[in-house]
């Protein structure tokens, strides 16, 4: 599923290649094809809130930035049209999240993915994110 090559060159690692968000806060793109896309990010020290977990917006942007990839792999420019978290389990510093987005449906200029945020075999996040294609 993985390999150590890199996702294939696309419209997805072309959008990628050019996030300063998501590559300064450390996200990789590990792959991206199909109406899929796995992004990987390491928690830093500076993503800990006052609790001593991860900040929840730093979560919802590294399934966020999956999203993106996985809807953007076709070739036509897809922003999100809204999204929504359900946070399962706290993540601390040094934990390195895996978000794996997947295609559900297409309509049109709208479709539907999902993502799972994971930390290794145990899920600590879900999203869902709804996209539309600009036309």
């Amino acid at each position: 599923m993985l390999t150590s090559s890199g996702p294939q060159p696309g419209p997805a690692t072309n959008m990628f290649s050019a996030d300063r968000a998501s590559k300064g806060l450390g996200m990789e793109l590990l792959e991206a094809a199909d109406g899929r896309a796995v992004v990987q990010m390491r928690i830093a020290q500076t993503m800990i809130n006052g609790h001593g977990i991860a900040h929840g917006g730093f979560v919802f942007t590294l399934a966020d930035t999956a999203f993106a990839c996985a809807c953007n792999t076709y070739g036509p420019v897809t922003v999100a049209a809204g999204a929504d978290i359900t946070f399962l389990r706290p993540v601390r510093e040094g934990d390195v999240l895996v978000a794996t987005a997947t295609e559900r449906v297409i309509a049109g200029r709208s479709g539907i993915y999902d993502v799972t945020v994971s930390r290794g075999e145990e899920i600590v996040a879900e999203f869902r994110g709804r996209s539309r294609t600009v036309e």
